[in-house]
């Protein structure tokens, strides 16, 4: 099929597959909208502060401080996205990302107070409505997929003065780092200081509280260690070769 030749050719990833059928009137439709959303990218991508390649950019999309925007190529940003890139280190996004419709990144929260910036790696995708606030720094790795509505913090208030109203005791800061290849899951909370390890699974609705090795499969509220997925694929192997099929073996 032409179209999935022409993904294979945008993406560089001779792999991929265009798996569901669609009839005609399907694919024009979507790539109408595909065409509207280069449109729109191909003049906003001139305000950058870099970009590589294409960029497709949904209806009511708001890029503030777009000089401290970086696009790789093949940015989505679906519609009423808004991003703020007000920072010292801005906003770095690589190649192929996506972030679905009414996401939200921003760097900085009280003005007073300059956040650090958020950084994205190559072919990570952002479902609708996540909240990323980068005060403190947010740095995402490759091939990571978020859920729809998880939102990350990386600055908290200070609070243990009694004597003083909490919003007038500062701010601490503490940067999240979400290592390659991991799956958050749907309305999954991140606090700040956190890092998880690469290949892990954070549980739908899940409140990560402190940092996972790699390969963890995280659940609950506050975040646990359900298992690790490195354990649990040396089990599943043991098994097999303890315990041998009986419908495979007769």
């Amino acid at each position: 099929m032409l179209i999935e030749k022409v993904i294979r050719k945008l993406k560089g990833n001779p792999d991929y597959k265009w798996e569901s059928k669609y009839d005609l009137r399907d694919l024009s439709s979507i790539m109408l909208v595909r065409f509207k959303q280069v449109a729109r990218g191909s003049w906003k991508k001139f305000f950058f502060k870099a970009s590589n390649g294409l960029v497709f950019i949904g209806t009511g999309v708001i890029i503030r401080h777009a000089y401290l925007f970086t696009a790789g190529a093949n940015l989505i940003l679906e519609d009423h996205v808004y991003i703020n890139a007000l920072s010292s280190k801005g906003i770095f996004i690589k190649d192929n990302v996506s972030l679905a419709r009414n996401c939200t990144m921003i760097c900085t929260g009280v003005i007073a107070h300059k956040g650090v910036g958020i950084t994205i790696g190559n072919n990570s995708g952002i479902n609708a409505g996540c909240y990323l606030a980068g005060q403190g720094g947010i740095e995402i790795g490759d091939h990571v997929i978020i859920g729809p509505g998880v939102k990350i913090f990386s600055e908290n208030h200070n609070f243990s003065d009694t004597d003083k109203n909490i919003k007038d005791q500062g701010v601490s800061r503490s940067s999240v780092v979400i290592e390659n290849n991991c799956w958050i899951g749907s309305g999954a909370t991140i606090l700040a200081g956190v890092t998880i390890g690469e290949g892990s699974v954070i549980a739908a609705g899940c409140v990560v509280t402190r940092s996972v090795a790699p390969n963890s499969i995280v659940a609950g509220v506050p975040g646990r260690v359900l298992k690790n997925r490195k354990a649990e694929q040396v089990e599943v192997i043991i098994k097999s070769i303890t315990r041998p099929d009986v419908t495979k073996y007769g």
